[in-house]
């Protein structure tokens, strides 16, 4: 059976469509050498199941150890009916310093660990030929890269876990035309009840066209088609009928369909895709983060996306669509996706269910001022790979924020660093490919860019007496804002912008413990679940109390290897009374009853 077989880019569909998941030959390279010692010309000496890592159990490895470099190899062999078309080999993610060859010639190279690329099986396929494709990954241990929560010692500890190297998650390809669809970015315009979709053709050709067609459960709702050969992309506008107009929310999460048809100048088909859409809108009203032009409470949970036995690769496309549905069974109705360029499968769930999402990238505690090959200093790959987060991302409905930094532990100077560009470069790029959301140039810790579209700090007080009076100091405009230890700050001053805390809790709970467990979590832990229950109550009820808080972010979903102070067990099994979780969020917060 082919692990992982759904379609992993579920809104830009092609009918046709090969996974390459399953064996594939596999070696380890500790001195990252394999090059010269001959391994693109061999075969090589182990197995691994793909998509998952080598640390992974489900990989058939599970080895934790520190991976230099790996090396994959198999052939490929394409269907009948791709004979004389382009065949297009996608990564969806490698971590982290990528190398592909095919048949002994370098295909692509890709450098992030997070986002996806392609690059050409073969010219114009041949279904006779057996394509040969080798992949080298290299991870060093030290050095700058954006890793998440990868810990660059042996062993995990504290808020930080085992590694990922290598192929971690769908390896496909399809077949293409000469001249094809790129990948639409969707913009819904409630204002006008409408859609704008952008679509890039590759090698134009004079006459071309791209008509796109939407449609519901009743049928086509509109279509509508624009040249395709006086720009670089396409640009289709969609106004829908007044009595078709369905807008996506928490309550509806209705969903367009979308088919994009690119025609040459006789009318005939050249390229069709299938996608889907969400009519729905993301703005800012003083303190109020609006949906639909509604103040909407933002109570999300911070979810860190790994597994026991997938680690940063869900075991199932179902694990993924679980893990919305145990959040929104504790009173959930959104989530950070911290430290990780989340399965763009996790964003088709959330479209489909109406959980509200942050997009994040891997970079905690970036900081130009670590030590020698402290592995999370800023580079340009940050931007680069941050960007193509973004475009992959734009169209999701379930997107309602984006987060390009986290944690940035370096005091406000009195001369500009490198951490000051970065952060204002991001949240410039940010901004650049995204009018339709806010931005947090940073969550928690060195707020950089004046002005920001909202502003956040991270708190873990245990006690809600003090937590209270901590998150008091909003209401005249003075927020808690993160400092460093001594009180120097981190941060350009609060601008009145919305404001939310958007890490707090943490509270340690393993009823299962046992002594000598590695066991790690925020403040003390409670002597019993009635305390941690009345706990969470307490530091909800403050947020919740607030009138000028839009939202905040529980740590967390799942505990994740030591670290436990999740709401439910890393096997996602109910470690305590969901119901009461569930219960101590659900009655309306300060900011929706504002007049």
């Amino acid at each position: 059976m082919v692990p992982r077989p759904e379609y992993p880019r579920p809104q830009f569909v092609r009918a046709a469509w090969q996974c390459l998941n399953g064996t594939w030959q596999f070696e380890r390279d500790p001195g990252d050498s394999g090059l010269e010692r001959g391994l693109l010309e061999r075969d090589l000496t182990g197995e691994i199941v793909v998509p998952f890592c080598p640390e992974s159990a489900l990989s058939g490895i599970g080895d934790p150890d520190f991976h230099q470099a790996v090396w994959y190899r198999r052939t490929v062999r394409v269907p009948e009916e791709w004979a004389g078309q382009r065949v297009v080999l996608h990564f969806q993610a490698v971590d982290h310093d990528a190398t592909v060859w095919v048949d002994g010639v370098e295909a692509g190279r890709h450098r992030g660990g997070f986002t996806p690329f392609s690059c050409e099986l073969a010219g114009d396929a041949d279904p006779a030929h057996a394509y040969t494709v080798v992949v080298r990954a290299r991870d060093p241990r030290s050095g700058p890269q954006a890793r998440g929560k990868q810990a660059t010692t042996y062993q995990g500890h504290g808020a930080l876990y085992g590694r990922t190297t290598g192929i971690w998650q769908t390896v496909w390809c399809e077949p293409v035309p000469a001249t094809h669809l790129g990948r639409p970015r969707i913009t819904p315009n409630v204002a006008a009840s409408a859609f704008r979709v952008t679509v890039p053709v590759s090698a134009n050709r004079p006459g071309h066209e791209v008509l796109v067609t939407v449609s519901d459960g009743s049928g086509t709702v509109t279509r509508a088609r624009a040249r395709a050969d006086l720009d670089l992309a396409a640009e289709v506008w969609l106004p829908l009928p007044d009595d078709r107009v369905r807008l996506w929310s928490p309550e509806d999460p209705h969903l367009y369909d979308l088919r994009v048809d690119l025609l040459d100048g006789d009318g005939a088909l050249v390229d069709t895709a299938a996608s889907y859409a969400g009519l729905r809108s993301v703005t800012i009203d003083g303190h109020a983060v609006l949906l639909n032009g509604e103040v909407r409470f933002q109570r999300l949970v911070l979810d860190q996306g790994y597994y026991p036995d997938g680690l940063m690769t869900a075991p199932s496309d179902e694990a993924l669509r679980r893990d919305i549905e145990l959040a929104m069974d504790a009173g959930f109705n959104g989530a950070r996706l911290h430290q990780k360029v989340f399965e763009e499968r996790y964003l088709y769930h959330a479209d489909r269910a109406g959980f509200l999402v942050w997009g994040e990238f891997g970079d905690w505690g970036a900081d130009v001022g670590g030590p020698p090959g402290h592995n999370q200093q800023p580079t340009a790959s940050f931007v680069t790979q941050w960007l193509e987060a973004v475009e992959r991302d734009y169209s999701h409905p379930s997107i309602v924020g984006w987060c390009p930094l986290n944690e940035t532990p370096q005091q406000l100077h009195d001369r500009i660093t490198v951490l000051d560009d970065v952060t204002r470069g991001l949240y410039l790029a940010t901004k650049a490919a995204d009018l339709t959301r806010p931005v947090v140039d940073a969550s928690g810790y060195a707020h950089r860019v004046p002005g920001a579209d909202v502003y956040d700090s991270h708190c873990y007080e245990q006690d809600p007496e003090v937590f209270g009076k901590l998150m008091g100091g909003l209401a005249e405009g003075a927020p808690y804002v993160n400092a460093d230890r001594d009180g120097t700050a981190w941060s350009v001053p609060y601008q009145g912008q919305p404001y939310f805390c958007s890490e707090f809790g943490g509270i340690w709970w393993n009823p299962d413990a046992r002594p000598g467990d590695r066991s790690w979590g925020y403040g003390e832990r409670p002597t019993s679940e009635e305390e941690l229950q009345r706990r969470f109550a307490g530091l909800t009820e403050v947020l919740l109390n607030d009138p000028r808080m839009f939202g905040y972010c529980y740590t967390q979903l799942t505990d994740v290897f030591q670290e436990q102070n999740g709401i439910y067990r890393f096997d996602r099994t109910t470690k305590l009374d969901v119901s009461r979780i569930r219960a101590a969020q659900l009655r309306p917060a300060a900011i929706e009853q504002a007049e």
